[in-house]
């Protein structure tokens, strides 16, 4: 599962024209806390920030990052709730002082790269979605881009009539888009179960 949530995260930067380079590809022995860092991802066309970027990033607010340090969190099943960071403190090793100050010598001195944690999903009530916000920001977190943006993003960008050859994701969504699994408009895929329950039942 590891490696196609990092696939995913991968093909969403770079469609954006970023440059990713992976932390690296083996796995240590000992684990340190450097580890827990998954790509660096720089993208050479930002523009000059025009003001303060939103906390949960959309797909067109990551064309505005600079340069990064990118985290995934690929539990596809679980929430990020105040009640689960809280108790997976291992989630925020890569903000600490010291790995952050060694990660960052990657990009030099040009700044200070953000540190985004990719996740799966945060509270949909806003009560505990601004729990969790206030949580990670006080962690050291700069900003989070869920798994559904993403995927959304790559699914809209994916055109049916293009071969994408060397991108196994791609081609796959492309072929889902060939046999018309993704319906315009394609967002209503990312919809809760919930809520397409009670469309049927009107």
């Amino acid at each position: 599962m590891a490696a196609v949530s990092e696939t995913i995260v991968r093909e969403f930067f770079e469609n954006r024209g970023f440059l990713v380079r992976q932390r690296r590809k083996f796995i240590a022995q000992t684990r340190r806390e450097e580890d827990d860092i998954d790509f660096f991802v720089l993208n050479p066309l930002a523009p000059e920030p025009a003001g303060a970027l939103p906390f949960v990033l959309g797909a067109a607010d990551v064309e505005s990052v600079r340069r990064a340090i990118v985290v995934v969190k690929g539990w596809h099943t679980e929430t990020f709730s105040s009640a689960r960071l809280a108790s997976t403190p291992e989630i925020f090793r890569f903000v600490g002082t010291k790995v952050f100050q060694q990660a960052a010598k990657v990009f030099g001195e040009e700044g200070a790269p953000l540190k985004i944690l990719v996740v799966p999903a945060l509270p949909q009530t806003a009560e505990g979605r601004e729990e969790s916000i206030t949580l990670l920001r006080a962690k050291g977190v700069d900003a989070v881009i869920p798994f559904r943006t993403m995927l959304a993003d790559l699914i809209e960008r994916t055109e049916s009539n293009r071969n994408y050859q060397k991108s196994d994701l791609l081609q796959m969504i492309r072929i889902l888009k060939n046999y018309d699994f993704f319906r315009e408009p394609q967002m209503e895929l990312f919809k809760t179960g919930r809520a397409r329950r009670h469309k049927s039942e009107d």
